[in-house]
């Protein structure tokens, strides 16, 4: 039997629909649920949700079987497909590979059933695929690359300390040094209405100037807005014209999308939440809008508890990624490798072909010929 990975690479260039499942379901599967009693044991075990220590990694040294299984149930045969036993430990190995958010649609006979199904449809595709030689497909071979380049990413970051791992004194130091990063700067709440008639925009900035309440706001935008020209609006009248939040200009984290740089830098204008700006503001497709600041967040800086656990995670991610450069320098080392810079530098990239042209006359004549009428 050929490995488990060049099983799935077969699989997914053989069935591509399966390819998710092979991604999911890691492991192979089973043909009958008589072990239903000992699944719903492990199964109530393995699908808890998040827990307070869920920073820390758990050891591998004292790991039990999978979902507490004795090796003696790990063992247990629960489906036969062709020459391949699968067994109650590749079952529980396979709900533990998952997501925790994918255990939990197991959690009845019923869903139990359908993995099982799954991972059945897995070694029977497999097999065809070995069978008709698939494995041995360049396509194959390169899916199988990639996911042994995955394990052995794993396997370098399993030395590599998880965010729980991480001493105080080192988060404190990383807060310290980029404090930077955790200052938020003020953010503003941006309404607006906009018109294609500057006379009119400047007409409706009297009236809009002389409200203090939201709601009147509101319609005075569903009235006269281009925005909802035509269009049904459903949701309060209060939150009609309103664009979100933004920062000041500078302010790469601040931006936003439907805000035009013209009415972020004018909403900035303003000095209380509920005024208007006190001109029309032009954008630059040529439409005139009436600006007004309906919410405001101060500037302030997150303090250390609020950011030691972005802290922790980010410094996991970095010592991973150190892990994942040494494993690449050693390689290179291990493996010389040499680049042929002159034939890189004649690799003609494809191109898009483009539409035929229209046949000539001459060949339409030819084409005549060549069948019956």
């Amino acid at each position: 039997m050929a490995p488990r990975a060049v099983r799935f690479a077969c699989i997914a260039f053989y069935q591509p629909r399966v390819l998710g499942a092979c991604n999911m379901l890691v492991s192979r599967s089973i043909h009958r649920l008589r072990w239903a009693a000992p699944l719903l044991g492990w199964f109530a075990i393995i699908s808890t949700g998040c827990r307070d220590d869920a920073l820390r990694r758990p050891s591998e040294d004292t790991a039990p079987p999978p979902a507490g299984l004795s090796p003696k149930q790990a063992a247990m045969v629960l489906a036969q497909v062709g020459d391949h036993s699968i067994t109650l430990g590749e079952y529980a190995a396979t709900l533990e590979q998952m997501d925790q958010f994918d255990r939990l649609r197991f959690k009845t006979p019923e869903r139990r059933r359908e993995l099982l199904d799954e991972m059945i449809t897995v070694e029977l595709l497999a097999k065809e695929a070995e069978r008709r030689g698939l494995d041995k497909d360049p396509r194959t071979q390169e899916a199988l690359r990639q996911v042994l380049r995955d394990a052995l990413l794993r396997d370098a970051r399993k030395s590599a300390r998880a965010p729980g791992e991480f001493g105080e004194d080192e988060v404190k130091a990383y807060y310290e040094a980029h404090r930077d990063q955790y200052a938020e700067p003020e953010r503003r709440r941006v309404s607006h209405l906009v018109v294609k008639d500057k006379k009119k925009a400047e007409e409706l900035l009297v009236k809009a100037k002389a409200m203090t309440d939201q709601e009147k706001w509101g319609q005075l935008v569903l009235d006269h807005s281009d925005e909802y020209k035509g269009k049904e609006y459903r949701g309060p009248v209060e939150t009609a014209g309103d664009l979100g939040l933004v920062g000041p200009t500078g302010d790469r984290r601040g931006a936003n999308p439907r805000v035009d740089d013209s009415l972020r830098a004018a909403v900035f204008e303003v000095a209380e939440v509920g005024q208007m700006v006190d001109r029309v503001v032009p954008d630059a497709s040529g439409s005139f809008h009436l600006v007004r600041l309906v919410g405001l967040t101060k500037a302030h800086t997150r303090s250390f508890a609020e950011a030691e656990r972005t802290i922790r995670i980010t410094l996991a991610q970095q010592e991973i990624a150190v892990r994942e450069q040494q494993l690449e320098e050693e390689l290179r080392k291990k493996y010389p490798v040499t680049i042929d810079e002159a034939a890189l530098a004649d690799v003609k990239m494809p191109t898009t072909p483009s539409a035929a042209p229209p046949p000539s006359d001459d060949q339409n004549d030819d084409d005549d010929h060549g069948h019956a009428h």
